[in-house]
This record gives structure tokens, sequence and C-alpha cells, in this order.
């Protein structure tokens, strides 16, 4: 028969001089004789998920009527099952007391984020039971919530959730998106000040100087703390600030990657979040914070739309040519840089982010034929699965000599701008250009060799 580890739930078999105190000491020790989890019975997969029991459940409210948090959490890690899960409340607790708080130990930290997951693993949470809401997220990314310890895991957690529902909706090929957690949140059409709130809060940790370097050149407790939770373990103070930057980057890229997703059109979406961005991107100061925020994007689509929008405000004459190849060679010779704050650069290290950033466009415009991602992601999934190729459009036809063509007019031009040979750096970047132009010319089963008196796509040559 299996040995259970009984705390009575029955307050009249207590004697009326046992003190709070004697209770907890009583929890303390039961779980000292509990070095792993309780033996568990056969799961039977047949078997009716239910809450868990009204008696294991007071062993945990004795924990939290007594602010054990250890003890909460051990508890819990051990009855949560296929078969049985905790009361929302229950779950709320963790959150917002444990996980949360400003005064527990890395352990229970760590703990209190492990049993989360594993809640979310085997009870997946949707819209109507998640145990976050927008207000309790806003709180932690704002001032107030900054030197919280559990920072990182709480949004690990948060984007954790909406991963899952979202991936869950999708391969059950719903046609109900807007029924998930995210489309609760972050959709650009219902929440669009979430949205914003989301690029606000990236742009100011890419920014921030006093998460990159703290001014008495330490880090924070809550900062080591942070990052011990969250598995990482550089070498030194201010790598260690890095990756916390970037961990909270990445999670918050995400979630804008989602949002491109969850309603009907993402190059709608797309449009959409790329107009925030817009003025948010040219208010950074610094080409390695800029760096940052376009590298770790996940949504290749997104990045597209911001980086046309952006040279599309550069370029003296504009175009009516759509995100495509043509527009790119468009770009190359009709753009100037809009970014400021480059007082501590050479003129040539402008010119140098701007083939970089035409770099990144076309790289990611490769990704949104190939991978579909115009088409909303329950459409995509059958064109993938399919193998149907991409539609290119009539300004995708662009050829080797076309190529050729812009970039010679462009390195013409740099030295003409600059007065100067061009910096290797800068020579070795646009040969690259060059080549990726080469190759997305040569992927072009409808371009063909040019004779020499050809013109290119039109609306291409240089106004």
């Amino acid at each position: 028969m299996e040995e259970l580890i009984v705390i009575s739930d029955d307050s009249g078999s207590e004697s009326s001089g046992e003190s709070r105190s004697g209770r907890a000491r009583r929890i303390r020790r039961a779980l000292s004789r509990t070095p792993g989890a309780l033996p568990r019975r056969t799961v039977n997969k047949n078997r009716k998920v239910e809450p868990i029991s009204h008696r294991r459940l007071r062993m945990v409210t004795n924990t939290i009527e007594e602010n054990f948090p250890l003890g909460t959490v051990q508890f819990l890690m051990d009855f949560v099952s296929p078969q049985h899960y905790p009361p929302r409340e229950i779950v709320a607790h963790i959150v917002q007391k444990i996980l949360l708080s400003d005064s527990e130990t890395l352990d229970v930290l760590k703990d209190a984020y492990m049993l989360l997951m594993k809640i979310q693993q085997l009870h997946p949470a949707n819209a109507k039971t998640v145990e976050w809401d927008w207000k309790l997220l806003t709180y932690v990314m704002e001032e107030e919530g900054q030197n919280l310890p559990g920072r990182v895991l709480f949004l690990r957690y948060v984007v954790q959730t909406l991963e899952d529902d979202f991936q869950h909706i999708v391969r059950r090929q719903r046609q109900h998106l807007q029924q998930s957690i995210a489309s609760t949140v972050l959709s650009c059409d219902k929440q669009p000040h979430n949205v914003r709130d989301v690029i606000k809060w990236l742009v100011r940790v890419v920014t921030d100087d006093g998460l990159t370097q703290p001014p008495n050149g330490n880090q924070t407790s809550s900062e080591k703390r942070i990052l011990k939770a969250s598995g990482s373990h550089p070498a030194s103070q201010t790598s260690l600030t890095k990756n916390t930057i970037k961990l909270i980057v990445c999670h918050l890229q995400r979630m804008l990657s989602i949002a491109v997703e969850v309603d009907r059109t993402p190059t709608c979406s797309s449009n959409k979040i790329a107009e925030m961005m817009f003025g948010f991107v040219l208010d950074i100061p610094e080409r390695s914070q800029r760096e940052m925020f376009f590298t770790t994007m996940e949504s290749h689509l997104l990045r597209c739309k911001v980086l046309e929008i952006i040279f599309l405000h550069s370029c003296e004459i504009p175009t009516r040519l759509p995100l495509s190849l043509a527009q790119t060679l468009y770009f190359l010779n009709n753009s100037t840089s809009l970014l400021k704050c480059q007082s501590d650069k050479t003129q040539w290290q402008t010119w140098d982010e701007l083939v970089e950033h035409l770099q990144f466009l076309l790289s990611s415009y490769q990704h949104v034929l190939r991978e579909h991602l115009r088409s909303s992601v329950i459409d995509r999934k059958d064109l993938i699965i399919k193998r149907i190729k991409p539609k290119l459009q009539q300004a995708d036809d662009i050829t080797v000599m076309d190529v050729e063509k812009q970039i010679k007019a462009f390195q013409g031009r740099l030295i003409q701008m600059l007065g100067e040979p061009l910096a290797p750096q800068l020579q070795n970047k646009v040969h690259l250009l060059k080549l990726l132009l080469i190759f997305a010319a040569d992927l072009n089963p409808d371009a063909e060799p040019s004779p020499k008196n050809s013109r290119g796509p039109r609306g291409l040559s240089k106004h």
C-alpha cells in the first residue's frame, strides 16, 4: 500500500495549545522525510483530469498560511500530475507571491519557475485559465518591477504560455486564432496599445545605459539572481548584465513575432507594427544598439517592413515598387541614412550601416518568399507541406547584369560622397551585398541574362 505523508486537515484533532509555529515545524519535518516526489500510482490515461484532492490541497494551504513558500512549491511539485491540476488561485499565488517576490531566495525562485513550467506542460493555460494579465506584465516591465529578481523568469513564463496556446490552436487547424491568449493581449486590431507597450519596453532595454553598465560598475544582487535563475553563468559582471539584456530582448522580440501572426493577415499586422516601430527605431542612439534590435528580431516579415519604412523615408524621390528585389536595388542608389547620433563615428561608417541594413532587408525578404510568411500561419502549413513554390512578383525579376550595374553605380556614389577610396570594411560589405543580390537573381527562374543594352525592371533606374 502506498505510503503518504498526512497532515491532518481536521482542526479539531489539534490540541488547543498547539501554535502555528508548531504546525510549521511539522510541515518542515514532513518535507525533510520526502527527498523526492511522493510515491505515485500508475497513471491511467483514461482517468478523468481533476483538481488536486482536498486533503492534499489542505497540506499546500497550510504552507501558505505559515508563509513557507519552499514547502508550498515542493508539495505542489509532488501533487501536480497529468491527472491532477492545482486551483487557479494557487497558481496565481505562485506567480504573484513567490516568483515575483522581492525577498525570496534564488532556490525558491528557481523551484517556483520549474513548478509553473510543469503545470504549463501538463495543463497548458488558455485564454480563460491563464493566471497573468497585461496589468501584471506592465508592472513587472515598467520601473516598479525592474528590481524584481524573478523578472526574467516571469517574462519567460509569459512567453511560454503565449507560445504553447498559440501552437496548440495552430496544430489543431482551428480557424479561431482570435480565441488564443496572444490574440487577447497582442492583437493589432484589438489591443494595439499593448503592442506599442512591447515595442517601448524593447527599445528601453536595448538603449538603457543603466542596464548596459551600472553606475558604480557593480552588478546589483537582483540582476545576479536573475541571471543565475535563468541558467546563465558568464565570467564577468559586465557580461552578466549584457546577457540579462539579451534574454529580455529575445523574449520581447518573440512576443512581437507572435503579434504579427495572431490576426488574419500577417502583412497587415506587420505593416501596423512597423509603423509603430519607426519613430522608436530612429531614437535608438547607438549603432550597436540598433544592431541588437535588428539581429534579434524573430519575424523576418516584420524586419522587412521596418527597414522598408526607414529606407522609403530616406529616399528623396519615393518609389511605388513593392517589397521586392527591385526595391532593394532602388534603395541602393536612392537612399541615405536617417539614423542620427553618429557624432563619434566617421562618415563611412554611416554608409557601412546602411549597406548592412540592405543586407538585412535582402536576407529577410528571401525568408519571406521561401517560407510563405505573407500567408496566414494556418494556410502556411499547407503551402509548406505541399511544397508550393513562392509566388514571385514582377519586381522580383532582376538579372545579374542589373545587380552589377547598380552596384557599380553605388560604388561610384560612395567615392563621390566620401571623397576618398572606400574603407576595406565598407568594400567588403558592398561586395557581400553584391553576392547576395546575384544569388537572389540566380534563384529567380524567370530571370534571364540581359543583353548589354537591356533595361532593368521598371522603376529600378536611378532618378
